[in-house]
């Protein structure tokens, strides 16, 4: 189908294009990678009259590592948070995860801030910003505030950036230990069925620190809360893995779909957490 007619903007710093969702308000829509967007356009089940590309704006690109933490531009693409030498060698979970985003032609165009702040629970780096307790930079109208990870997603597409403010940065602090991300889909290039993310450090087989987080398995990304206080402090062995597994499964909420049934979605969250606990545990 053909989108309706809109009006086409491409500012080049920030404040051109605050300026523009200021002036239209919610006839305004900034415009990514596009892939989230564009179809909802062509279908007209979204009213847009004035379309903001944040592709020409320069200081939303890049990614920096100043000693122990990374910033990452809201318009970098997946294309880039792969093949940047630096960012993999820092900070790998981010290549893992990226390169199990879709397929190479959405990742070269899909940026790293339109996955993040769209709302969508499908999406992968959502869940991921949350293993890695990142930040989130919002510029608006009122100027800039930051917004971690695990309390921005309030509900499918529902977030807290408000209407008028861009996503410009995302930033955590280097990991060290353990890690993982792992992902079922049907097919290559398919939204996750269930996927997780993990982080640990461990000392003398004894948990030090861990972070776990879900995608795709209830309307938000699932921060499994419960399953890193069980494991913090215990010894890693069959029950305390079985343990989290457990804990990270009661966490999450999905809906039936065409990718299943819930009690199948719940199955496959089991058998995904687990094998993200042991790889990140045998990396650590």
């Amino acid at each position: 189908m053909i989108p309706g007619n809109f009006e086409y903007h491409k500012p080049e710093s920030i404040d051109g294009a605050l300026s523009i969702l200021t002036e239209w308000g919610d006839d305004a829509r900034v415009i990514a990678g596009g892939h989230s967007l564009i179809p909802v356009m062509k279908q007209r089940l979204t009213d847009i009259s004035h379309l903001v590309d944040l592709g020409g704006i320069s200081e939303l690109k890049g990614i920096s590592i100043d000693q122990d933490t990374v910033t990452v531009g809201a318009m970098t693409t997946q294309h880039e948070l792969i093949t940047n030498e630096e960012l993999s060698k820092s900070v790998p979970l981010i290549r893992e995860a990226s390169l199990q985003i879709a397929d190479p032609q959405v990742r070269y165009l899909g940026t790293i801030g339109g996955n993040v702040a769209n709302g969508d629970p499908a999406n992968d780096m959502p869940g991921l910003m949350q293993t890695l307790d990142a930040s989130y930079e919002l510029t608006g109208p009122d100027g800039v505030r930051n917004v971690k990870a695990r309390e921005f997603y309030e509900a499918a597409y529902f977030t807290a950036r408000e209407d008028e403010e861009i996503l410009t940065s995302i930033s955590f602090l280097v990991p060290n230990g353990g890690y993982a991300y792992e992902k079922q889909k049907r097919k290559i290039g398919d939204y996750a069925t269930a996927a997780a993310g993990v982080l640990i450090n461990i000392d003398n087989n004894i948990c030090s620190s861990v972070s776990i987080a879900l995608t795709n398995l209830s309307d938000t990304p699932v921060y499994c809360e419960k399953a890193v206080d069980n494991l913090v402090g215990k010894e890693l062995n069959e029950d305390t893995i079985k343990t989290a597994v457990h804990d990270c499964v009661e966490a999450s909420d999905p809906v039936a779909d065409t990718r299943g049934p819930v009690e199948f979605k719940k199955y496959v969250a089991g058998i995904i957490v687990k094998k993200a606990l042991n790889s990140a545990i045998a990396r650590a």
